[in-house]
């Protein structure tokens, strides 16, 4: 077994009186008093606390400190429902040409006009490939895009003077997080619907569930299980039957992009995680990119302000009366939107229908490496992520899902997502995206067999690690209720 990898000292405990970083040249102006220059009521009491270190002390440090970090670039990372795809190095070059990495969002709109054109194609590839008629890329974020496609929904049915009387939200059992959270905090009631034994949502509770208090459904296709729900026509029908709109979480894009597109399958507005499907990076809180997509009935009421074109010019419309407003100071995390064009114009329309072809080949090749060794959650095949359990493991040898992902990080595997969705005992969702080739999947499969006979044989090994990493196993619960980041 590989040795346990030495803590580092912080900065601080490095720290030397008196040591430098750099030997500064005389100054070659006339010195003054500091308190000549700058008010004494501006100036600290007392000098900073900052560590005294030389440069190759304060190089190695910060160097060995990222070589422990895990980043797509360096790792696989098969966060289900994340689609922790790599990013091409394009998508950065372009973000960082002067041109827009330098522009001001305070400019005039005839100053932005390469800006503005970018936003405005964007908005129109996003209908395209989603099948909507009008969108924008203001919110800053997937769970932003669902609030502001609800805040819409309200106020269409206010509107039509029915708001007062739509107060619930209908979310599936396989929902993200985000849609019953979105939706409570929009002022909605949640009515969760059960999903079959195919993965599917169940009809029958459907039905069970819709009446005329219900403003919308909210569906993730495919769902994270990884299964596409195939009577979605039906469940659109049933929902627009009683007044209701169709929202669809679009974080499962991936699969499907190039192939379906919501707009057919019923959906009024759905939103995109631009950050996952189109490829930029992300996690630890950003950045991200949500655009909202909506059908006709909806444009009156997208966020303000709107990227247009007026003949051969582009113009931020903030003239939108029916507008839910402004989501995001400017226009949101444009620089995301840039990579998300560049993304799309890069690979066209027969490379964004080869990325979920791949995406959706990656995780079958996978599923059927790991399904004899961890029960398959849902049967028959996968779309882009799916989900097995180890229950079995936590059976017969109280070795958890938990212990085992822990366990990957010896073997130089990110964990897989856990414990989602909440139906799926011991669950683990993984998600290879179409950027992996198959011998990191073999590996990755290779080492979770390999652990499955650990967890028979060598239970407390599991159960204890990580073992290779600078510290061992955290207590989570803990660091989350007792945070401390000071030293």
């Amino acid at each position: 077994m590989t040795h346990r990898a030495q803590p580092q000292p912080l900065i601080f405990e490095r720290s030397s009186p008196g040591r430098l970083g750099v030997a500064a040249p005389k100054c070659d102006v006339p010195e003054q008093p500091l308190d000549a220059l700058i008010p004494v009521s501006s100036l600290r009491a007392t000098a900073p606390r900052l560590p005294e270190v030389d440069e190759l002390t304060l190089t190695r440090h910060y160097l060995r400190l990222s070589q422990m970090n895990f980043s797509i670039d360096s790792h696989f990372y098969p966060l289900g429902s994340c689609t922790m795809k790599f990013n091409p190095k394009m998508n950065e070059i372009i973000a960082a040409t002067p041109g827009f990495a330098l522009a001001h969002p305070m400019q005039d709109d005839s100053q932005i006009q390469g800006w503005l054109a970018v936003l405005w194609e964007l908005q129109q590839m996003l209908c395209e490939i989603s099948g909507m008629d009008a969108c924008s890329a203001q919110p800053c974020a997937g769970a932003q895009g669902e609030f502001a496609g609800l805040l819409m929904i309200r106020k269409y049915h206010f509107d039509r003077g029915e708001g007062a009387q739509r107060t619930r939200i209908i979310c599936p059992d396989t929902a993200h997080g985000t849609n019953p959270a979105s939706a409570a905090r929009c002022g909605y009631r949640i009515t969760s619907v059960k999903s079959n034994a195919q993965g599917c949502i169940d009809l029958e509770h459907m039905k069970e569930a819709l009446g005329p208090d219900v403003a919308a459904v909210m569906i993730t296709n495919p769902n994270t299980l990884g299964v596409f729900e195939k009577e979605i026509v039906a469940l659109a029908d049933m929902a627009h039957a009683v007044g209701a709109q169709m929202y669809m979480d679009g974080a499962n894009m991936n699969a499907i992009q190039g192939q379906v597109k919501p707009g057919d399958m019923g959906f009024d507005v759905m939103h995109f995680n631009t950050h996952k499907t189109f490829s930029t990076p992300h996690g630890g809180g950003g950045p991200g990119c949500g655009p909202v997509c909506v059908k006709r009935h909806l444009e009156p009421y997208l966020p303000a302000p709107v990227v247009e074109i007026h003949g051969s010019e582009f113009r931020l419309n903030t003239d939108r009366p029916k507008s839910i407003g402004r989501l995001h100071a400017f226009f949101g995390n444009a620089g995301v939107s840039l990579r998300a064009w560049a993304y799309i114009r890069h690979h066209g329309a027969e490379g964004i229908k080869a990325n979920s072809d791949n995406a959706v080949l990656n995780a079958n090749y996978l599923l059927a490496l790991l399904k004899d060794t961890f029960r398959q959650w849902s049967p028959g095949v996968c779309m882009h992520e799916f989900v097995v359990s180890a229950s079995k493991y936590k059976a017969e040898h109280n070795v958890r899902a938990w212990d085992i992902v822990k366990r990957l990080i010896d073997y130089g595997f990110h964990p897989p997502t856990v414990y989602f969705p909440l139906i799926a005992s011991e669950g683990m969702m993984i998600e290879p995206t179409e950027s992996e080739g198959k011998e990191t999947l073999d590996a990755f499969a290779a080492a979770l067999k390999q652990i499955a006979q650990e967890a028979v044989e060598q239970p407390d090994l599991v159960r204890t690690a990580p073992h290779t990493t600078a510290v061992g196993r955290l207590d989570e619960v803990r660091a989350v209720k007792e945070l401390n980041v000071r030293w």
